[in-house]
């Protein structure tokens, strides 16, 4: 190799088209704006329920304990996040690409260029959305309805894609043929 020749890394990037048109497949995209917000409100129950008896148990030790137990609230921050992270991570990242609100709406997540979720992009996603529902929270919401595949702006940050199921999907496509 000559040294006027530019070195090569051994790392190329390719760029890959996105997966998902709205255009060519608008069943994909239909109704899962009203459909993310009640698979949200799910598992947030879901992610509540066990906070909330986690709280009432420590305040009744607290109690039985003379206040010493009432320390274990310290713990129960730090318990909560690495529950949503796991929750998310673990459902977003298995077979399904879905909280099981979402699957209770038949949606799914996948990355931009079609391939599912897996457990760190489910736990970064959660992440993400909470930073930015936190620091800008009209904006999350909006950013959706500028844009085709009703992508918010935690989505176009990570780099994934909300759509309907394969099963949701078919129904749709069936109802379409018969109108």
């Amino acid at each position: 190799m000559a040294t006027s020749e530019p070195k090569r890394l051994g790392v190329s990037i390719e760029l890959k088209p996105h997966a998902y048109d709205p255009a060519a497949t608008p069943e994909l995209f239909e109704g899962v704006l009203a459909r993310r917000v009640v698979a949200f409100l799910i598992d947030f129950l879901i992610l509540s329920l066990p906070v909330v008896f986690v709280s009432m148990f420590i305040f009744v030790v607290g109690i039985v304990t003379f206040g010493l137990g009432f320390l274990f609230y310290a713990l129960l921050w730090p318990a909560m996040v690495i529950w949503a992270i796991a929750y998310y991570g673990l459902t977003l990242g298995g077979p399904a690409s879905a909280t099981i609100g979402m699957r209770a709406m038949d949606i799914e997540m996948r990355t931009w260029y079609g391939s599912p979720a897996y457990f760190v992009l489910g736990a970064v996603h959660a992440v993400v959305f909470w930073i930015t529902v936190s620091a800008i929270t009209p904006l999350v919401l909006v950013v959706c309805l500028f844009n085709d595949r009703r992508r918010c702006l935690h989505d176009i940050l990570v780099g994934t894609v909300v759509i309907n199921n394969e099963a949701r999907t078919g129904a749709l496509r069936a109802s379409r043929r018969t109108v």
